[in-house]
């Protein structure tokens, strides 16, 4: 990437933080997990374009690189921001490939699973959905979803607004909504076939790339937040930091956070290049895994205090914890990078290993 598009990049990072620094403060997610949409915050970072900056002008986005809009997402996982970003992203990705405008605001995201069926069809002059989802991400009463449809074997992109359809609310343990949402005869505001270069495959590992981000923006924030109480929280006239407990489990969530990071980064680096390989199943095998590991010992640094709903601590590891269980847990993607390397025998299985 040349030196132009990585100042960029960092340009967009360090706009991204400023925005939801000074607009993400923990009475904001606390409203926000009670029904109350953060429209401030939503309406600085789409008028920044931040919303699509990785969908081409043409498409009517920003025309910049997944790099970019992975920053994004990192700073938007490091404060807990209780938007769909990811699931606009993902949502802008589908309706582009599939020759479609790219309506303003947030956006759901509807990816049925393999047990899952919905269906597109004509009926008349329109077009209906038929089917059910379960936990779709943001499927919220007055939004839009974009749903990845099924219509005679073809693989499609429709938008529709949430309302015309049945939306059984709930939300995952971030308190972010994951409606089961049932389609019947639905009609769409816009459809079409997704290109040759998108599938309900790679918008899965997109999907999961775009989690494994957001909890190394939350696994790094979290580190520091650790760091710091434990060098405030004083016992025995010393900060607990001093104590060789505390301080080996520093240095496990450290190593953890490290991983983590490394993990995902390299996943989008070889994605914009444009070979990942098998580095987005394992950047979130590993954050997923690190998600686990440091959001305990984290919690166990900062003793029941972390607990409170004054904290802003549980505000990252719930996320974690819920996180990690979407588009793929660490087991699911070791199983795929396990049969991966029994299925490339001998040779094949070092260089997966060496990357030659």
């Amino acid at each position: 990437m040349s030196d132009e598009m990585n100042e960029m990049r960092q340009m967009i990072a360090d706009t991204a933080d400023r925005i939801f620094r000074d607009l993400c403060e923990p009475d904001v997610v606390n409203a926000a997990e009670k029904g109350t949409w953060p429209a401030d915050l939503w309406n600085t970072i789409e008028e920044s374009g931040m919303t699509h900056i990785a969908i081409a002008e043409e498409n009517g986005g920003g025309g910049g690189t997944i790099g970019m809009a992975m920053a994004v997402l990192r700073a938007a996982g490091a404060y807990s921001a209780p938007l769909p970003l990811a699931e606009t992203m993902l949502g802008g990705v589908a309706l582009a490939s599939a020759g479609q405008a790219i309506p303003a605001g947030p956006l759901g995201f509807a990816l049925p699973a393999e047990d899952e069926s919905v269906s597109l069809s004509q009926s008349g002059d329109n077009y209906v959905l038929n089917g059910a989802v379960a936990a779709v991400a943001w499927a919220i009463p007055g939004g839009q979803l974009v749903v990845v449809a099924d219509m005679g074997g073809q693989p499609v992109a429709a938008l529709v607004d949430a309302d015309k359809a049945d939306i059984e609310a709930s939300t995952n343990l971030a308190g972010e909504p994951r409606n089961n949402v049932t389609f019947s005869d639905a009609v769409v505001s816009a459809c079409g076939p997704l290109g040759n270069d998108v599938t309900p495959e790679s918008l899965f590992k997109l999907g999961a790339l775009a989690r494994s981000i957001q909890m190394a923006g939350a696994l790094e924030n979290m580190l520091e937040m650790t760091v710091q109480y434990t060098l405030d929280r004083v016992q025995f006239g010393r900060p607990i930091a001093k104590f060789q407990a505390v301080q080996h489990s520093l240095a496990v969530i450290a190593g953890e956070v490290a991983a983590a990071k490394t993990a995902a980064d390299m996943a989008v680096h070889m994605l914009e290049a444009g070979d990942p390989g098998l580095l987005i199943e394992s950047a979130k095998a590993r954050t997923s895994e690190a998600a686990g590991v440091a959001a305990e010992l984290a919690h166990q640094a900062h003793g029941a205090i972390g607990f409170t709903h004054e904290h802003n601590l549980h505000h990252r590891t719930r996320r974690l914890w819920s996180w990690r269980e979407e588009y793929g847990t660490e087991f699911y993607w070791q199983r795929a990078l396990g049969r991966a390397a029994t299925q490339s025998g001998g040779e094949g299985l070092w260089r997966m290993i060496s990357g030659t």
